[in-house]
């Protein structure tokens, strides 16, 4: 698999286009971007935090999402459109505030869906606090 954009492109890209995501919205943060595989981090604090200080679902369940498409971005090029179809994410442990790391790997990239694992851990985590895996429809096009 070979890439479409560098690592600095995909970064510009989530800052230009989804602010919201970025270190000023949500706070991720892209970390490595190779053929197959990228990782997306969150220094999760207050704001992602649920009763109790465990991370909350919803924030785990966003960077697994946000990291599988800019996995897929970096492959296909900058597409506003490729739009997640299915994502079913396992909770495994409960995770410590702090900095996360998700580590997308793609498990297939066809001219119209692409299929994304995602693996979440905790800083100095050996096992995962959460495993995902996405569906992404890929519009016709940008394949022809």
């Amino acid at each position: 698999m070979n890439l479409a954009m560098s690592i600095d492109e995909v970064a510009e890209f989530l800052d230009r286009e989804f602010p919201q995501a970025g270190a000023a919205g949500l706070g991720f943060r892209l970390d490595t971007l190779e053929a197959g595989r990228l990782t997306l981090s969150l220094a999760a604090e207050e704001r992602h935090l649920r009763p109790g200080g465990t991370v909350s679902g919803p924030s785990l369940f966003a960077l697994a999402d946000v990291a599988a498409y800019l996995c897929i971005l970096a492959h296909l090029g900058p597409l506003l459109h490729v739009v997640t179809t299915n994502m079913s994410i396992n909770f495994l442990q409960k995770p410590p505030p702090g900095l996360l790391r998700a580590e997308a790997s793609l498990l297939k990239l066809g001219r119209r869906l692409a299929v994304v694992e995602v693996s979440i851990r905790g800083a100095g985590d050996d096992l995962p606090s959460a495993h995902a895996v996405g569906t992404y429809a890929i519009p016709p096009e940008t394949t022809e």
